[in-house]
Order: C-alpha cells, then structure tokens, then sequence
C-alpha cells in the first residue's frame, strides 16, 4: 500500500499552469472516469499526439502502459495499450530533441529503466531498455550535466542511480550514490530542483527523511543535509510556497498524518517548518489552483471514511488553509495537474489502483457544486419518471455569476424545482433539479452543461442511470427485531416484467454485507413473460445481535440488472 500510494513525477513540473482567473475558492467537480486494464500504479499528463489537447500516460501493475488521448474538454478516448515489463513510476519528457514527447518507467523487475520514444502521433516504438544496478521504483528526468540533453534519475535501493542521456533517446551507464537512503519500504520518491540557485540541478529524496542532493554540475552529486518529515514519508512535491523566489518542498508523512514543508533557503539548506494536519497523505502534487499566484497544496488523502483527494490553499507565506476534500476513491495512487479542458484553470487527474481507473476533477472556478461528484440515478422503469435529483450551485465569487446556457443531453432533464436563472449573486446558491425517463432498457448517460462567467468552458454535471421493465414490489423488507437462532416469517417480493418481450433469469440471490443471515426462495425460474409476475420469499435468521442488512438481487436480461431491494433486521 505504501509503495503504491508513494508516487510522484517530473512531468508534474511540467504541466503547472498558472491560473489568470479572479481568485477566489477552488471547486473541482468530477469530470470523468476512464476505465483502465489491471491496477494503475502513476501517471505522466502531456501531449503525445501534438493536436493542443493535454493527454495521460498511465503506468499499470500488469506491465503495460496506457495511452488516454483527451478530448479537449476533460474526458479521454479509450486507451490504446503498450506492452512493456511490470511498471513503478513514469515520467514524460523529450529525449531525443524531435519535439515529441517520449517515455521512461522504471522496472522493479528487471534492473532496468524503459525508455519509449514518441512518434508525434500518439503511438510509439518497441522499447529500449537501460540497467540499473538494483531494482529502481522510481524515475525522474532533469538535465544534471547541463548539456542540453535530459538525463535520469533512479532509486534503486539502496542507490540513487544517474543515468546521463546522450541527446538522441539513449542513456549511458547508471553512476550510483550508495548512501542507503533510498528504500523501496518506504516508498523512496525524488525530485528535482535547483534549492541553492547556482544554475545546477539538485536532487530530493524522500525515503524515511528528506536527504538533499547537491549537484555539481556534471552528472555528479555531494551529499547535502537531511531532514526529519514524519515517521513514513511518502510523497513530496517542489515548488515556491512564500514567493521568496526559492524550492521549497512539501512531504507527507502518511503515517503521521501531516504534511511538513520545508522553506528554502536558496543555499542547498532548508527551514524546518512545523506540521500541517492532513487527514492520512500520500501522494501530492503543487498548483495555483485558485488564481491568486500563490502555490496551493493537492494530495491524497486516506484519513476519511472514504480515500478522497483533498486540497489546502496556500496563503502565500508558506502556511495553508485547512484542507477541503473532493471526489473519492476506492485506493488512489498518484494525482497530477494540468489544464484539460482549455479554460486556463489547473485541473487534476488521479490513479484508482483499485477500482482499475483514472478520474478527472476539473477546476470550477468560483462555482461550487454539491455534490461534486455525478448524480447516479437507481434502475427506473422505462415510461416513467423518477423522483428528481439536486444539485446545488454556490457562486463563491465576490461579483455575480452570469448563466448564459444550460442544456442537458440523453435521457434526462431539468425539473420544475430548478433555480438556477441568468444570474447568482455573490456568495448565493441555486437549484438544479433534474429527472431521469428512460425509453430503452439498459445503462444510460448525459449531462448538465452549464455556460456561465466563471470558464471560458461549460461546467458539466455528469449523470447516469438505467431503464428497466423488472418491477419490485415492495421497494424494501423490513424484519423488524428477530430473535437470535430463530427464523421469521417469509416476506415477498413481487418481480413483474413491465415490458413486451420475455426477459431472461440469470439467478436469485442474497448479496449485500449479512448475507449469511437471510435466505430466499422463488419461482422466477430462468424466464418471465410479457406482463408475468414471479415472487421471491425472503427469511430472516440472525446470526448475531444488532442491525443485519443484506439485499434480494435477481440477474436479468430487463435493464438495470441486477435489481436489488434492501433487506433490514435486527437481531435480538
């Protein structure tokens, strides 16, 4: 876990945009998920196919590397997928100076980093490997010799390997730093900088503590000084947190549950800050993403009930705001910025490790939505019109928000319970109500776009749900107190095809948490007719004192399936 939520990479140094909106409180709202096959470990945000649009690379734990074209308005093609060894991190940069961007992960299997050069057009070459002496978890790029030409940067415990690029997309042989800081436990991460301004790139190491590399110049390295950051430092990320004009660096210490950060000095040497509270952190990324010029802090945050992404404003003078939490996520790994849909505002993407996926929040600007994520609407009979969803629009601004479109597109619409007008005055809110009516059966999606002052680009509200002809009476069961050890009377639950053609029966089953506590019977058997009924008799058992749920769930073939109706007891 650690090891996986441990990531960062050069290329975030180069997709931090600077944002020329009128400051005022970031909102992110999220845009889109894009599935992707088997475990997504990082992420490098870049244009690989040179049509203007910001493109991700994404590093998997089944050794291939997917490729997710953007459309330009925060949502992505599907991935086209490239084979290569098992993946740590990944970081995009222009080796061999034909203006494309190219590849490099490192390979924790092979003593290898990978090195992939772009065509320009979004596809590229067989990869070319290069060793490293141990097994390296992480790469970062940076020119350390200065002669024009991006060099690599591994940690491949216990070293902090060199690789120098000789300017035409190959590297020369790994020159090693034995100092035994850079341990794959810990989740060792580097960045690059230069912290004392003599024109040459520094290096930063986060593995148990912060160490600091002192370049010379020529591809070497004198050690610099280290720094207490926690008790399991994870992530770090470099920028200018007090507009002094000098790196300073942020590191989380998830086991901590701080973030420390550290004021530079601008000689190689760094101010020991005190601590900000930050939930449960891990990786981190840095942006303006409010427009007021001053670096603000954006990481993973494992401190809630839900892993979620959370963001503290900076006030300029190295000190933050209490962190605000967006979207959530089942174990995200990495999280990155750049503009992906061409409103001048830092939006962000995170790896989902678990649920196989990256997703997009993009900045909102002076509008706040909640909530921020989709509206998910539950399986609805087609025909028929379900209850309304809210979503409530806050203008955070200090002048009034102009609305000057709202349109939404598939099976949905506004209801009679919006708002939201032309206009909403500072610091007022707004109602968008909106309905799902299904004409086919299956998974739908649309969306709310709104056209407002606050981005030169819509505001989108995703929405999805699906259309059925399976009918569920009652909605729910409700056993009530049940003795432990004894059954209760059965109840039913009426299964009715609405439609006009038969719909096939997959199974019957008890999912849900307590489902060892509730049993079923029923005669759906594998098929239900036009207009035809079934019935499914559901038993409660419990198995231990306290409330016991579970859901009665039929596979079909009717939409939305499967259907599923809650079951509540509670054992006495």
């Amino acid at each position: 876990m650690a090891r996986r939520r441990a990531s960062s990479t050069y290329v975030e140094v180069l997709v931090l945009f600077v944002t020329i909106a009128v400051p005022a409180s970031a909102q992110f709202e999220t845009r889109s998920s894009s599935p992707v096959q088997q475990k997504p470990l990082s992420l490098a945000v870049a244009d690989f196919n040179h049509d203007g649009r910001l493109d991700v690379a994404v590093a998997n734990f089944d050794g291939q590397v997917a490729i997710l074209f953007g459309r330009g308005d925060g949502t992505f093609q599907a991935p086209l997928y490239l084979a290569v060894s098992y993946m740590g991190s990944i970081a995009a940069a222009d080796f061999n100076h034909d203006g494309n961007m190219d590849l490099v992960m490192a390979d924790g299997l092979s003593n290898t980093v990978t090195v992939m050069l772009g065509n320009g057009d979004g596809t590229f070459p067989p990869p070319q490997t290069f060793p490293t002496t141990a097994f390296p978890s992480f790469v970062a790029v940076g020119d350390f010799n200065n002669d024009g030409n991006p060099d690599l940067v591994t940690c491949d415990e216990p070293y902090v390997s060199v690789l120098l690029g000789n300017g035409d997309g190959t590297f020369g042989s790994a020159k090693d730093y034995d100092i035994s800081f850079c341990s794959q436990a810990s989740g060792a991460v580097i960045g690059v900088g230069d912290f004392n301004r003599d024109g040459k790139l520094d290096l930063a190491v986060v593995s148990y503590d912060l160490t600091i590399l002192l370049g010379n110049g020529d591809g070497t390295f004198q050690l610099g000084q280290e720094y207490f950051a926690g008790v399991f430092d994870e992530s770090l990320t470099i920028t200018d947190f007090n507009n002094d004009h000098k790196l300073d660096i942020a590191v989380t210490d998830g086991a901590g549950n701080q973030i420390y950060v550290f004021l530079g000095n601008g000689d190689g040497t760094f101010q020991s800050e005190s601590p900000f509270g930050a939930g449960t952190p891990a990786a981190i990324a840095a942006a303006d993403v409010n427009g007021d010029r001053n670096q603000d802090l954006i990481f993973l945050t494992y401190g809630q009930t839900q892993p979620a992404l959370a963001v503290m404003l900076g006030n300029g003078d190295g000190t933050f705001q209490p962190a605000t939490n967006f979207g959530s996520f089942a174990e995200p790994t990495m999280v990155a910025t750049g503009d992906l849909n061409g409103d001048h505002n830092s939006d962000l993407v995170v790896t989902d490790f678990l649920r196989n996926f990256i997703g997009v929040l993009l900045n909102t600007g002076v509008v706040s939505f909640s909530p921020s994520t989709a509206l998910n609407f539950k399986s609805q009979l087609l025909g028929t019109i379900s209850a309304p969803q809210k979503v409530t629009l806050t203008n955070t601004g200090t002048t009034a928000l102009s609305i000057t479109a709202k349109k939404v597109s598939g099976p949905f619409q506004l209801a009679s319970g919006t708002t939201c007008g032309s206009s909403v005055a500072p610091g007022a809110n707004c109602t968008l109500s909106v309905v799902f009516q299904p004409t086919s059966i299956g998974g739908k999606t649309g969306s709310v776009s709104l056209s407002d002052s606050a981005s030169s680009k819509p505001q989108v509200i995703e929405l999805d749900g699906a259309g059925t002809v399976i009918s569920l009476s009652p909605p729910q069961l409700n056993f009530g107190s049940q003795k432990v050890g004894t059954k209760s009377a059965p109840q039913n639950v009426t299964v009715t095809n609405t439609g006009s053609t038969t719909v096939n029966v997959t199974n019957v089953t008890i999912g849900g948490y307590n489902i060892n506590d509730y049993s079923e019977t029923n005669t759906c058997g594998t098929q239900i007719g036009p207009g035809a009924s079934c019935t499914i008799s559901v038993t409660f058992a419990p198995l231990r004192t306290g409330n016991r749920t579970a859901k009665a769930q039929i596979a079909d073939t009717g939409g939305g399936s499967p259907q599923s109706v809650p079951l509540t007891g509670t054992g006495t």
